[in-house]
């Protein structure tokens, strides 16, 4: 008989199966940067007609809403459809959510408004650098940095934002001119000019042909470079977030980062100004049904088609119109309640929020910075006097999922993520859990934001049949 070690077969079996390992682990990390490949092997026939539903509803509400949104960016109406249909391409392949749309929005058009002065060559660039820094970001992981901005920042800016937008808009139906750019000047100026209110004619922006260099752009955008960025890539990943707990599925914000990024370094390649995940848009894609993020290209190729052959009846839109669709897409935004929640809840909370909306009326990239500053410090103040030290230990009983936590704002999309994915039970006879017991002996702090982190928590645990149970809650105080 001969012996074992003159015979190869396990060892070129043990080379194949190294082999399948490294082609396995290879190809999932292709996953990871091309999500396409998780849902496209698994399409239906089914699934087209729903996604073609979506993709040709929201292309039909996009076509106006880009055009009065490139009027809030001060740009002409073409360059909000020339920024409409990328995201729609790229995110297919990129995106996580099959929910979200990227395209212009009130809010980056105002900021955009703000930095590139309604010079259209000034838009397409900053959207290549816009697209650069978050694509930069996603690529060194940098996507935790968003679990430090608090939900009261983010509303006191969509709330101060949208009655900036909304108020804009007045000098427009009332036909007025040469009303200044800053809020209060604007307000007194709007009230003081209504007399010489008239009907809306259109006007052409030519270029007076100066020769700007690259630097001297770059100086003028100043802080436009970290806001701008920053808060596209924050507006949508909180919609993709809000979407995604409402349908029972996961985002990987490192991947949304990245196909904004990228949506906005092509679209700067076809005219398009910075864009974002539009909150409008992607309520009308979730309410009609869509599958996947395949609903994207038939959004695109709506906008294409407008682009194509209806670029000659835009001329004659009264910009009248146009400000009453932006009206009519930011009051929603003005969430009056939120107010009381805060006080509800937690009293400090009012401080970063009041901070963002007051100053965002005087420039909107104060009121961020302002809101960013004050929570800041206001979770440094709770980190520099910890009253007991940060735990989290997970064990199977009974049945039981125990959970230990001290929930304090960056933490709270962790305490999310460790009770969606339990770990396996320690048996293959036991049962999955019936309940999770979140001890409270250790939280400290309790805000507004990790309150509605809990109320998704509660809302993924329904979905599953699983409870969710407090114990040894505290009274806390402000």
């Amino acid at each position: 008989m001969e012996p074992l070690v003159d015979r190869p077969g396990p060892q070129i079996g043990r080379s194949s199966l190294g082999e399948r390992m490294a082609s396995c682990c290879s190809y999932r990390t292709l996953q990871a940067w091309l999500p396409i490949l998780t849902w496209l092997p698994k399409y239906r026939l089914s699934w087209l007609q729903m996604d073609l539903i979506a993709g040709l509803t929201v292309g039909l509400t996009t076509v106006p809403q880009a055009l009065a949104y490139a009027e809030v960016a001060g740009l002409p109406v073409q360059y909000g459809l020339y920024s409409a249909f990328m995201g729609g391409f790229i995110y297919t392949f990129l995106g996580t959510s099959k929910d979200v749309t990227l395209g212009p929005t009130a809010i980056m058009s105002l900021l955009c408004a703000s930095y590139v002065g309604g010079d259209p060559v000034r838009a397409v660039l900053l959207s290549l650098i816009c697209g650069t820094i978050q694509t930069a970001m996603a690529l060194l992981r940098l996507g935790f940095l968003l679990d430090f901005i608090s939900f009261p920042v983010i509303k006191g800016f969509t709330c101060a934002a949208a009655v900036t937008i909304g108020f804009g808009q007045v000098k427009n139906v009332l036909g007025l001119k040469d009303i200044p750019h800053e809020f209060f000047l604007q307000v007194y100026y709007t009230f003081y000019r209504i007399p010489e209110t008239r009907a809306p004619p259109l006007f052409e922006t030519t270029p007076n042909g100066t020769s700007i260099s690259f630097g001297e752009i770059i100086e003028d955008f100043g802080g436009g470079l970290a806001v701008i960025p920053f808060m596209g890539v924050l507006e949508s990943i909180a919609i993709a977030k809000a979407f995604a707990s409402q349908n029972d599925y996961r985002i990987n914000a490192n991947q949304e980062l990245f196909a904004i990024g990228l949506t906005n370094i092509m679209g700067s390649f076809v005219s398009a100004y910075p864009v974002t995940g539009s909150f409008g848009r992607t309520a009308v894609n979730s309410q009609t049904g869509v599958c996947t993020p395949a609903g994207g290209i038939v959004t695109g190729v709506v906008v294409l088609l407008s682009l194509a052959f209806l670029m000659p009846a835009f001329y004659y839109i009264p910009k009248a119109s146009l400000a009453a669709v932006i009206i009519c897409a930011v009051a929603p935004l003005v969430d009056y309640r939120v107010v009381m929640q805060f006080w509800r809840i937690r009293k400090l909370d009012l401080v970063p929020f009041l901070i963002t909306f007051l100053l965002s009326f005087w420039e909107v990239q104060y009121g961020i910075v302002g809101g960013v500053v004050v929570s800041g410090l206001m979770l440094l103040y709770n980190v520099a006097r910890p009253s007991i030290k940060v735990m989290l230990c997970v064990f199977w009983n009974a049945g039981t999922l125990l959970m230990w936590e001290a929930i304090r704002l960056p933490r709270e999309t962790n305490l999310s993520s460790s009770c969606a994915c339990p770990p396996p039970p320690l048996s293959p006879s036991a049962s999955p859990p019936r309940s999770v017991v979140l001890d409270c002996h250790h939280v400290n702090t309790v805000d507004y934001t990790v309150v509605n982190e809990l109320r998704d928590l509660l809302r993924q645990f329904k979905l599953r049949g699983v409870g969710l149970i407090f114990s040894g809650l505290q009274v806390l105080t402000d």
